[in-house]
C-alpha cells in the first residue's frame, strides 16, 4: 500500500434470509462518503508469490493474488473496502470450456446471513494504489486438474449493490494434478513431490510411450517431462527469428505460453491429440538421434481415424528427448 487510508470507518447491515430462500438486501449507513470517479480506476490482479496450484485444499496450497487499485486519473477517487473483502469483491472462473466454476460454499452462507459488515472509506488522491492480498479458493471451487482463467469484480458500494462494478484483467490459472494422483508406476516419476520431475535414461521407444500415456491421462508435468519444448517452439521460422532476439526473460515467458498454447490445443493440435489407442511401429536410432513411429487411433462419433505419427529424438547427456513429430492420414476404420 502506497499510502495511508484516509476517511472514516463505517458500518452497515446486510439483512437477509437463509441461503435457500430469495431474500431482499437492507443497508443502514451511519457515515460514510458516495463512490466518486470510480471509473477513473484502473484494477488490475496478479498472482501472488506464484508457486504450483493444485485442486483443492484452500489453506495448505492457496491461490494468492493481489488487488490492485491504481488512481490513473488527476482527480480524488473514493470507494468503499469492507474488512471482510468477501462483501467487496467477487473472483470469477471459467474452464476451457468456458463453464462457470461454482462459488464456495462459504462465500454462499456468508453473504446470506445476517450480520454487521465493517468498512471504511478509501480515498485515492491522483497516482496513489490501494493492494491487498485474497485467496481464490475462498471463493471458488477448483476441484480439477485444468487450465482456468480468473478475473475480479470489484464493488464500489459493497456487495449489497452489484449493479456497480469494475472488473478485472484476466489470469490464467494452471491447475496441476495432485502430487499423489500424478505419481504412477507406469510413469518414470518416482518422487510425489511436484517440486521436480526428473527424466530417466529410457530408450527412445519407451520415451515416446510414456509421453503419449502422459497425455492419455492429462498429466502435463509427464508429458512435457521428454519433450523439448525450446526445439518444439523453434520450429516454426517467425517464431524462431523471435525467439533469437528475445532476451532471457522473454524467451522463458514465449516457451511458458507456448506451453499453454498446447495445453489449450491453440496449436500444434496433432501432437496434443489424444489416442483412444496406439502401437509402437518401428525404433531406430543413433548414439546421438532417433525416430520412433507410432500407430494411433483417435475416436470419433461415427469413425475411427487412424494415424502414423513419427517422432524425432535427440540424446542429450544420456536423456531422450521428443524434439519434432510428423503425421501422417491413414484413413478411417
Amino acid at each position: 500500500m502506497k499510502r495511508t487510508l484516509a476517511g472514516l470507518i463505517a458500518i452497515f447491515t446486510i439483512g437477509m434470509t437463509s441461503v435457500f430462500s430469495q431474500a431482499q438486501n437492507t443497508t443502514t449507513y451511519i457515515a460514510s462518503v458516495e463512490p466518486t470517479n470510480i471509473s477513473k480506476v484502473d484494477l488490475s490482479i496478479a498472482f501472488f508469490d506464484r508457486t504450483m496450484y493444485y485442486p483443492g485444499d484452500a489453506e495448505m496450497n492457496p491461490v494468492n493474488v493481489k488487488v490492485s487499485m491504481t488512481n490513473r486519473s488527476a482527480e480524488t477517487v473514493r470507494f468503499k473496502i469492507a474488512d471482510d473483502r468477501m462483501f467487496s469483491v467477487d473472483f470469477k472462473g471459467l474452464t476451457v470450456k468456458n463453464r462457470e466454476l461454482q462459488q464456495t460454499e462459504n462465500l454462499r452462507r456468508k453473504r446470506a446471513t445476517s450480520q454487521t459488515v465493517y468498512f471504511r472509506d478509501v480515498v485515492l488522491e491522483p497516482g496513489e494504489e490501494f493492494s491487498f492480498v485474497e485467496n481464490v479458493k475462498d471463493y471458488l471451487k477448483i476441484e480439477e486438474p485444468s487450465i482456468y482463467y480468473i478475473e475480479l469484480k470489484l464493488y464500489p458500494e459493497l456487495y449489497q449493490n452489484t449493479k456497480v462494478s469494475l472488473s478485472s484483467n484476466r489470469l490464467s490459472l494452471d491447475v496441476r494434478p495432485s502430487p499423489s494422483a500424478a505419481a504412477s508406476a507406469v510413469l518414470p516419476v518416482e518422487s510425489k513431490s511436484a517440486i521436480v520431475l526428473q527424466p530417466e535414461s529410457i530408450s527412445p521407444d519407451k520415451v515416446v510411450e510414456q509421453t503419449i500415456i502422459a497425455r492419455q491421462r492429462s498429466l502435463w508435468d509427464q508429458y512435457f517431462l521428454y519433450i523439448d519444448v525450446e526445439k518444439m517452439l523453434i520450429r516454426n521460422a517467425v517464431m524462431n527469428r523471435k525467439y533469437r532476439a528475445s532476451s532471457a526473460d522473454e524467451r522463458s515467458r514465449m516457451l511458458v505460453n507456448y506451453k499453454n498454447d498446447l495445453k489449450l490445443s491453440r496449436i500444434d493440435r496433432d501432437i496434443v491429440a489424444i489416442p483412444q489407442r496406439f502401437e509402437i511401429e518401428k525404433t531406430s536410432y543413433s548414439q546421438t538421434e532417433g525416430t520412433v513411429t507410432v500407430l494411433e487411433w483417435f475416436q470419433y462419433p461415427t469413425y475411427i481415424e487412424k494415424k502414423r505419427y513419427t517422432y524425432h529424438l535427440i540424446q542429450r547427456d544420456g536423456i531422450w528427448m521428443i524434439d519434432n513429430y510428423a503425421v501422417d492420414n491413414l484413413g478411417t476404420e
